[in-house]
């Protein structure tokens, strides 16, 4: 049987498709009732509608990098569900494929802003309102590009290797009451990636020793699993999800 969320609740951000949405999804039949957020409202009201409506999920729009929406979210939930018991810092952007001395000032801190900077706020808020003093656990979506070099991913790939560091840093920091972990997923088949299969998913495949790509369900199930008590002696560590690609050197 998958591991019990049964009484928990969670926030994941990005959750109104693709990875962010199959956590979520995963969390709701294991019993965890849950905090989506995106962007914007509609298909955030039909991810709801999809989990099972206000019983078991509930949605806040926003940007995940806003001070304002993230206090609002957090604040939410608590008022609806009563509790905060995980964090699943799933929102990344990637505005800009290339090298990372083509990429601008401000582009390079506005991909900073929301792949770093803005897990640690919805970490300091979930500590301050709930997880200091019942304790939770904490999973961050870094990328398997945040492990090694990644032709044309460029500060995406140093932002999310920043995030796997504060993955460690957290875990140590906030134990024993609190884990932090993170997954890094190669190729999953979303929207938000589609640019790197499209039309040669076969191709790319190959190079794959399980012969396929990701999908969102791969990432769900190692992620409630980090939440759960099954790895209740695991914190600070990032679980690769690749298909065996880094195996042979690819992403």
């Amino acid at each position: 049987m998958a591991p019990s969320l049964k009484g928990r609740v969670a926030v994941v951000t990005g959750a109104s498709r693709g990875i962010g949405l199959g956590i979520a999804r995963e969390l709701v039949e294991r019993g965890a009732k849950v905090c989506v957020t995106a962007r914007n409202a509609e298909p955030l009201a039909e991810a709801v509608r999809e989990l099972g409506g206000p019983d078991h999920a509930i949605a806040v729009a926003g940007k995940a990098d806003d001070p304002a929406h993230q206090a609002e979210t957090v604040a939410r939930t608590i008022e609806t569900f009563g509790r905060l018991d995980h964090l699943v810092n799933n929102t990344g952007i990637n505005p800009v494929y290339g090298p990372v001395l083509d990429v601008s000032t401000e582009q390079a801190a506005k991909i900073l802003g929301v792949n770093l900077l803005a897990p640690i706020a919805w970490t300091k808020l979930a500590y301050d309102a709930w997880m200091r003093e019942h304790g939770g656990a904490v999973v961050n979506v870094a990328s398997l590009a945040g492990l090694r070099a990644a032709p044309g991913l460029g500060m995406y790939a140093v932002s999310k290797a920043a995030l796997i560091h504060l993955t460690a840093q957290l875990g140590f920091e906030l134990a024993p009451g609190i884990r932090v972990n993170a997954v890094a997923p190669a190729i999953v088949k979303t929207k938000f990636a589609e640019a790197l299969y499209d039309g040669r998913e076969e191709r790319v495949a190959a190079a794959y020793p399980l012969g396929r790509l990701g999908v969102p369900q791969d990432v769900a199930g190692a992620v409630a699993f980090l939440l759960s008590e099954e790895s209740a002696w695991i914190t600070g560590q990032t679980l690769t999800l690749d298909g065996g690609v880094s195996l042979v050197g690819g992403l």
